[in-house]
């Protein structure tokens, strides 16, 4: 028996150990996050040079500006036989003083629109959420009509309902 011996094992080093699960998963978690934060940024940055996807609000580097209609608006709605009532509070967006002034100015005219608009609604249409978005719609439309009258441009960039109450 010529090489009978078996090699020596030092018994100062460890045997070699398996890496860790542990280890092997934490390490792809940071990858995967740098690969998520990259292309996130890669993406953010070619959008912004693709132009913008949605047209951009007029003026919308001027502070918005803010005219609450006041008091809210209180009509009646029919539903069949029942009568209902409808509260609106209503606030208006623009980017334009004179927009705001404009509306401010013609504030009886631009109510009556609205009050005219708001009474002739039905109660299961404003009782949905797609009735109030169309409600809403219409209102800014009836609003910018008006004071593109006075105004000669539509001035007013958004309506919103602060409060809408049916009862």
């Amino acid at each position: 028996m010529v090489n009978d011996e078996q090699p020596e094992v030092d018994a100062g080093t460890p045997p070699k150990r398996r890496r860790s699960p542990l280890l092997i998963g934490g390490v792809l978690l940071v990858v995967l996050a740098v690969l998520g934060a990259g292309g996130y940024l890669w993406q953010s940055r070619h959008a912004s040079h693709a132009g913008p996807t949605q047209a951009a609000a007029p003026d919308a580097g001027k502070p918005e500006l803010y005219l609450p209609l006041e008091p809210a608006f209180v009509v009646t709605l029919h539903d069949g036989d029942a009568l209902r009532y409808l509260q609106v509070g209503v606030t208006l967006m623009a980017h334009d003083q004179a927009a705001i002034g404009a509306a401010r100015e013609v504030d009886p005219v631009v109510r009556d629109g609205l009050v005219s608009l708001f009474s002739n609604q039905k109660f299961d249409v404003v009782s949905e959420a797609a009735g109030r978005e169309k409600l809403r719609a219409d209102a800014l439309a009836s609003v910018r009509k008006i004071v593109q009258q006075r105004l000669g441009r539509p001035g007013i960039d958004a309506l919103y309902f602060t409060s809408f109450v049916i009862q």
